[in-house]
């Protein structure tokens, strides 16, 4: 019960950290192209149709609630202009609610035919973030009795002056994709580095992110690349990197699918350590698609934490008879 209490003491005063001397980092997810929007803006109305996506994690949820979020997607294809718009709203809670952050974003790519096998994907993102402190939820050192480890009220931190920012954001990004044999893809999130901070701290802004990811589609059953239909076997090898500041990370997995069925297994370095393996689980039918993923910790804070869940909802469909006449090719990325 001590280690337990222990590990969550030290979960608050790493949120009471990042608050006041560290550089905001974005959320992550497992499952990532179930969340294309948040991948990568050129993904925005990469499908034929339209979508739209729920997704949810909870991150060590045994240590008190540290990361929970959740957020909605919804992205059209517009065939008749070889675009795509998209919205998406998140909201990402840390230390049991003691920070929380809001955003709302708007997206638009554009969709160039460089040649009959070649499509590249350009995207463009504007964003609003709110992020909001919880002063009375953060742990500080000098309430914590070494000894026994009890918690006592009130601390001698000074709280600042406000407790809730908006800054406005900027990302884009770019996916080229061959026929349905392989794509490959590249994001930069936070362009103009937004400035996020409690206090008169100006260099504490949100990092600059840079995303990197790629894959292919092995049509098992016929021993070719692409060409997949849906009674195959068919295995998507793939690979993201990500790197925001001083953070890198680096992901490794597959996707193993037959209609309905998909299973995916991946290992995700920190670099400094390694963070995760991650199991999935997906079933498609119709225009539906459902996916589960658990990830086993395997870095230093231990089983203990709970791991992550995480699950993700998508719904397909068309709105407009113009889509039925003219199709946009769709980015052939795995769907979890």
């Amino acid at each position: 019960m001590f280690k337990l209490n222990f590990i969550r003491l030290i979960v608050a005063l790493l949120v009471s950290l990042v608050v006041l001397e560290t550089h905001a980092q974005d959320a992550q997810f497992s499952q990532f192209y179930a969340n294309p929007l948040y991948l990568n803006p050129a993904l925005a109305g990469s499908s034929e149709c339209g979508r739209v996506h729920l997704n949810y994690r909870n991150q060590w949820p045994t240590l008190t609630k540290a990361f929970i979020t959740y957020n909605v997607s919804y992205d059209q294809s517009l065939p008749s202009i070889n675009s795509g718009f998209g919205i998406l709203v998140m909201n990402d809670r840390q230390g049991d609610g003691a920070l929380g952050r809001t955003s709302a974003s708007a997206f638009y790519s554009y969709k160039l035919k460089v040649s009959e096998p070649i499509v590249i994907s350009f995207g463009v993102k504007a964003g609003f973030y709110q992020e909001r402190l919880d002063w009375d939820k953060l742990v500080f050192a000098d309430q914590i009795n070494s000894a026994t480890g009890v918690i006592s009220p009130g601390s001698m931190e000074t709280p600042p002056s406000s407790k809730s920012i908006s800054v406005v954001d900027f990302s884009a990004g770019a996916v080229m994709s061959y026929w349905d044999m392989f794509f490959v893809g590249v994001a930069v999130d936070h362009l103009n580095e937004p400035q996020m901070t409690f206090y008169d701290d100006p260099s504490n802004k949100i990092p600059m992110k840079i995303t990197a990811h790629g894959g292919a589609v092995v049509n098992l059953s016929q021993g070719t690349l692409g060409n997949a239909g849906g009674n195959d076997f068919v295995i998507q090898p793939n690979i993201l990197y990500m790197q925001q500041n001083k953070f890198h990370q680096l992901n490794l997995g597959f996707y193993l699918s037959r209609y309905p069925f998909v299973v995916g297994g991946w290992f995700r370095h920190n670099f400094e350590n390694p963070d995760a393996v991650i199991a999935l689980v997906g079933l498609t039918w119709d225009n539906l698609r459902f996916g589960y993923s658990y990830d086993v910790t395997v870095s230093k804070i231990g089983g203990s934490s709970g791991g992550a869940h995480e699950i993700s909802l998508a719904w397909n469909f068309c709105i407009y008879k113009e889509q039925k006449r003219r199709r946009i090719r769709a980015i052939k990325s795995p769907t979890f």
